[in-house]
């Protein structure tokens, strides 16, 4: 009897299954229609990244104005301040 646990590698994809895959699309969209794809793939990967690093960048230089604030801020006293209704 084996008792070793197995491991599943469902996960992987193998060169026959990309080739296959490759098959299918060329098939599917033709040889000429191809290039256009990729470039659309290509131009939404830029974009994609573009604004990831501008989030990135925001939120980078949003941090230093907020521990800015919070130090140069002191709680307000409770003793002197009144409600005005």
């Amino acid at each position: 009897m084996n008792t070793e646990p197995q491991v599943f590698l469902a996960g992987m994809i193998g060169m026959q299954e990309i080739l296959v895959i490759l098959l299918v699309v060329l098939i599917f969209f033709g040889g000429r229609k191809i290039p256009e794809l990729m470039k659309g793939l290509g131009k939404g990967m830029r974009e994609y990244k573009k604004a990831v690093s501008g989030i990135e960048e925001e939120l980078s230089s949003e941090e230093p104005k907020v521990q800015e604030h919070q130090t140069q801020s002191a709680p307000p006293s409770a003793e002197g301040e009144t409600k005005k209704s």
